[in-house]
Formats: C-alpha cells, structure tokens, sequence
C-alpha cells in the first residue's frame, strides 16, 4: 500500500496563522535558551530547585537552542519538532517528579508541544502529506 504524497491543502489564513503560532513559539523558546546560557539568577535558581546543578543549566540552553534552530529551520521543521517534542517531555518528567500542580505547570510542555505541532502542521506541506486529515468524503 502506498501514501499518497499529496499534501492536503491549506488556506492562505492557515498558512499565516501557522507562521505566526510558530514564530511565537520560536521566540519563547529562544528567551528560555538564552536565559539559561547567560545565567540569568532568576533561571539559575528556578532550575537549581528543579534539582539540576548549576553547571548543567547552561548545556541544557545549549541544546534548547540547537533544537529551537533546526524547527525555525523550514528544511530541518520536523526533525527539530522530534527533537523539541522530546526537550518538553523530559521538561514534563521533572515537573512530576518535584510535584508541581498539574494543569498549571505539570502539563504545560505539553500544552506547549501542541501548539509547536499544530503550528508545524499549518505551515508543513510535507507533514500534512505524511499526517492526512479525513474530509467528510473519506
């Protein structure tokens, strides 16, 4: 059985609003990289009480920023929503394991990779070919 690798179109809106979710989150995630590359005191005790030594904490910015880069990136999208997809599911590990309440900040990497997959689906054409919705018709 072979996919078909026509990908589903997608309005004009779309298109823009899946740009603009996408730069949103793109600048979020960058702020939070660079916050933890330059040692900002306010992140450097945040995540100390997360249980991360204060050395790690710039690597950990390091590799948000590597992963942020190749989903700004169009030709590398998808690898770095893979890459990010798996940054937020750690992010929700360490939540669990301290104890934080559960909608307000347990769950919110996962809030936050829907809206990076949804954006991506938006202004992917490859991802929409490989990730078809049904219409009614199907």
């Amino acid at each position: 059985m072979q996919a078909s690798s026509q990908a589903a179109p997608v309005s004009n809106a779309g298109l823009w609003t899946g740009r603009v979710i996408s730069a949103l989150v793109i600048l979020f995630l960058v702020f939070d990289g660079v916050t933890k590359i330059l040692k900002v005191p306010r992140v450097m005790a945040a995540t100390t009480q997360l249980g991360f030594p204060p050395r790690l904490i710039p690597v950990i910015g390091t590799v948000l920023l590597v992963c942020t880069l190749l989903y700004a990136v169009p030709r590398t999208s998808i690898l770095g929503a893979l890459l990010l997809t798996g940054y937020l599911g750690g992010a929700v590990v360490i939540q669990l394991r301290v104890g934080s309440p559960l909608f307000a900040e347990t769950l919110f990497p996962v809030y936050f990779g829907i809206l990076l997959w949804g954006a991506l689906y938006l202004r992917e054409p490859r991802l929409r070919a490989l990730i078809p919705l049904r219409t009614q018709s199907q």
